[in-house]
This record gives C-alpha cells, sequence and structure tokens, in this order.
C-alpha cells in the first residue's frame, strides 16, 4: 500500500514530539530526583545552640523533656546548649502558631522537636476534615519553623491506651476508645513522610510505647504506663527520651576502659571516653585514675522503670570496665575509698558495667544534676509553661468573637476582657521564671563536671575457718 508523502512526515513529526516528550519527563524526573533530601539522621549541637520542645501537654508535662535535658548535662557537660519547653495543655497544631512568634522564634532555636496531634484527632474515630485542618496547621507550622532557620523535628504523636480507658472510670464513646490509637498512627505515618521527604528530623514516639506495652502485657495483662490513657506516666517519658535521642543517632557510650598485661608482664589499658593514668597492675589486683569526659545519664527514682524497659543504662551511657589476665579469684573494686561490688577475674575479664551502679560517685553526681533538673522543670519551666494556658484560651476566644463579625456575643466579649487582664503579667512572670531556671541550670553546670576518680581493684582473702 501507497501513502502519500504527507502521511510521512505527520508520522516522523509525531515521532519527534514523543521523543521530544519523553526525554522532557526522563529530565523532569531527573530533576525531581536531584532535589530529593537526606532525613535528619543526627543533631549537630555546640555551645550556644538552642533547642524548642513544641508541643501540647504531653509536652507540658515536663518530663521527657527534663530527661532529654539530663542526658546533655551529662554527656556534654562542656557544651552549654539553651533548652526552651514550648508546651501548652490541650494544644493543637493551630495554637502553636498563635503563640510561635513569643514562644519559639523568641528563642532563636538551631532544632524545634514537633509533638502535636494527640488533641488534633480530637479523640473521636478517623475524620477526614479533622486531619485536613490538621494537616494544613502542621504545614504552616513547619514552613514558619523553616522561616526562622530552624530544623524541624517531627514526632509522631504518643500511644492512646485503649485498654488503660476500659479500665478508667472516665466514660467514653466505644468506638473512638477501639480506634483512636488507629488514627494517631495515620497522623504519625503522615508525618514520617513529610519528614523523609523533606528533610526534617523524624522521631517515632509511636512504636516504642506501643511495643513495650504489648510485650509488658504478655505478663501482666494489666500493665501500663499511660495510665489516663492519653498521658504517659514519668516511665514513659522515658521510653520518649529514649527515642528521640536514641533517632537523633546522640553518642551512646560513656566510657570503655580496658587492662591487661603485655607478653612482658608490663600493664596496658586502652580507654575511651576519658583519660586513664597512674596504671599499677600486681597478682593483688589493679589501681588506677580515670578522668572522665561525660557522667552516666540517669533519671529520678520515679522514672526508673522506664530506664529498666528501655535498657537505658547499657544501650544509651554504658560505662564499661574490663581487667584481664588476673588471677583466678574474687576481686573488690572501690572508687575514691567506697566499695561499688565484687566480682570474679572472669566476670572481669568479659566487662563489667558501671553506670547503673547508685554506689559510684559518679552515678551519684548524675542524680545530682537529675535532682537539681527535676527541681528547675517543676518549678520554674511548668510555672512559665501554665501562663500559656492563658494565653492559649484568650487566642481560641478571639478567634471565635473574631469570626462572628459585627453580631459578636458580649459574654464572650467579657470573658476576653477578663483574660486579657490575666495576661497582662505575662511577660513578668516569663521574665522571673526563666531568671530562676537559669540560676538552677547555673548550679547543674558547677555540679555536672566530671571528676579524677581513683579505682582501686583488690583480692578478696577468704575468711579463714575457725
Amino acid at each position: 500500500m501507497k501513502y502519500p508523502k504527507i502521511s510521512y512526515q505527520l508520522i516522523r513529526l509525531a515521532a519527534v514530539c514523543l521523543l521530544l516528550q519523553a526525554t522532557t519527563l526522563l529530565s523532569a524526573q531527573e530533576a525531581e530526583q536531584k532535589t530529593h533530601q537526606a532525613p535528619l539522621s543526627k543533631m549537630e549541637l555546640q555551645t550556644g545552640d538552642s533547642i524548642v520542645f513544641l508541643g501540647d501537654s504531653i509536652t507540658h508535662q515536663c518530663l521527657y523533656t527534663q530527661y532529654v535535658e539530663d542526658f546533655f548535662y551529662t554527656r556534654y557537660p562542656k557544651m552549654r546548649l539553651k533548652f526552651h519547653n514550648a508546651g501548652v495543655g490541650g494544644a493543637k497544631a493551630w495554637d502553636a502558631l498563635a503563640r510561635f512568634d513569643r514562644d519559639v522564634a523568641a528563642y532563636h532555636p538551631k532544632y524545634v522537636t514537633v509533638l502535636l496531634g494527640m488533641n488534633d484527632g480530637r479523640y473521636q474515630p478517623f475524620n477526614d476534615e479533622i486531619f485536613k485542618t490538621y494537616y494544613d496547621d502542621m504545614k504552616e507550622l513547619i514552613s514558619k519553623i523553616e522561616g526562622i532557620g530552624a530544623t524541624p523535628i517531627l514526632m509522631t504523636p504518643t500511644m492512646f491506651d485503649a485498654r488503660a480507658a476500659r479500665m478508667g472510670k472516665r466514660p467514653r464513646d466505644p468506638a473512638s476508645v477501639e480506634l483512636y490509637n488507629s488514627v494517631l498512627a495515620y497522623y504519625g505515618t503522615w508525618l514520617r513522610e513529610v519528614a523523609t521527604e523533606s528533610g526534617f528530623g523524624f522521631v517515632d514516639m509511636y512504636g516504642p510505647l506501643n511495643n513495650i506495652t504489648i510485650a509488658e502485657r504478655q505478663k501482666n495483662p494489666q500493665f501500663t504506663i499511660i495510665r489516663d490513657a492519653v498521658h504517659p506516666d514519668a516511665p514513659g517519658q522515658v521510653v520518649m527520651a529514649f527515642a528521640l535521642l536514641s533517632d537523633m543517632n546522640v553518642q551512646r557510650q560513656v566510657s570503655r576502659i580496658t587492662v591487661s598485661k603485655k607478653a612482658n608482664g608490663e600493664a596496658t589499658s586502652t580507654a575511651r571516653g576519658g583519660k586513664l593514668s597512674d596504671l599499677k597492675y600486681s597478682d593483688n589486683g589493679v589501681s588506677f585514675t580515670w578522668l572522665a569526659d561525660s557522667l552516666p545519664w540517669v533519671v529520678p527514682a520515679e522514672a526508673k522503670l522506664g530506664a529498666e524497659l528501655t535498657k537505658l543504662g547499657h544501650r544509651m551511657s554504658q560505662e564499661s570496665l574490663s581487667i584481664h589476665d588476673l588471677p583466678p579469684g574474687r576481686y573488690e573494686l572501690s572508687i575514691d575509698g567506697e566499695v561499688v561490688g565484687q566480682y570474679s577475674n572472669t566476670t572481669l575479664a568479659r566487662h563489667v558495667e558501671l553506670q547503673g551502679n547508685p554506689k559510684t560517685p559518679q552515678y551519684q553526681q548524675a542524680m545530682q544534676v537529675a535532682l537539681l533538673n527535676k527541681e528547675r522543670n517543676d518549678g520554674p519551666v511548668k510555672n512559665k509553661r501554665n501562663t500559656w494556658r492563658v494565653f492559649q484560651a484568650y487566642a481560641r476566644m478571639k478567634r471565635e468573637l473574631d469570626a462572628q463579625g459585627d453580631q459578636k456575643d458580649q459574654k464572650t466579649v467579657a470573658k476576653l476582657a477578663e483574660l486579657d487582664k490575666r495576661l497582662a503579667d505575662q511577660d513578668r512572670v516569663i521574665q522571673e521564671s526563666e531568671a530562676a531556671a537559669k540560676a538552677l541550670e547555673d548550679k547543674i553546670y558547677e555540679i555536672n563536671q566530671p571528676e579524677a576518680r581513683k579505682y582501686v581493684l583488690k583480692k578478696v582473702t577468704a575468711a579463714k575457718k575457725k
């Protein structure tokens, strides 16, 4: 069959167009691939940097934030960071936007951790319109964080403990109890996608809390670390602090000391996390002086269960001591003259971990830091956060009135005026609270400095039988 010449020209033209379209599409795809960013893998920090913890009542509790601060106070005693808790009970993403300039931007953060969503889902089964509001407000909030030159670290909403809700006395909608933890999973999965595609930090708070809970319920069906179903107790907040620090890949080990003998019998050592000196080795034991770079991460007594559930000491704060080539027997270890334990020569050869030993002077020093920071958070930090509750009520009421146009409800107008009066002293309260918090932090930086410790390991002589 013969075709007119014009048909061949049209076919060639169509082929060229298709080739150009394919090339353009390929170039666009390559360009898109080049813009993909790696999610933030760790926080890069130096003295003077500021971290803002933005959130709702779970942040307002001043617990996981406190334990994260404890980590930095003890792990990096020479690096002074600035911490600001920006949590307010009942907050949604919109509320964070309303106070952003004064409560976030004013602190010039390098990183802003964001823990919002528990209230945004409104404690009901998934609702697309409700999620759209959260989506829009969070996107705007993230843009504002980027706009002040900070890096967002997006954190999933925490766990809604349906079993704790069922065991509680508060009446709740059965459908909401059954489904709300799944709603939070959806919100958190979206946040992970945002963080991954935008190069932000991401922390999974939801997974560790749920995983620990189900593992513990295999042993005790009534186990919970969220007794009111919403707000993690102190142990649960340790799980959260652990998740944040773990996902941001902070330095995990405090120290590792290994002492042994060379072939000629001369003592030798390798050490990380400090400086070892004055090493002496004999058949009866070993002695040396150790100046660590940091202290172990410890938490107050009420949070101890969380440290056990996460194996916090071993996984995030290990102080390892190995002594090889000792004659068989048991050995007593003392630090600065205080006995901290007895160990066999075989145990010492494997290694012992000292970070969780409350008898060591470094543990006791770290606990002083933790208790002083607890005082700081229970007092001035929480006092400052409480004044923002009033602002939140004011901002919500003002938005409600603005939506009413010219026909404003006069009772609401009067309530707004009363809240406005209560806010007259907000700046003064903030300044006084921050001054008191800084004074306590100054004390923390006086007591968190590692000291040279004298380690003495000596063989225990068995008592003679009479």
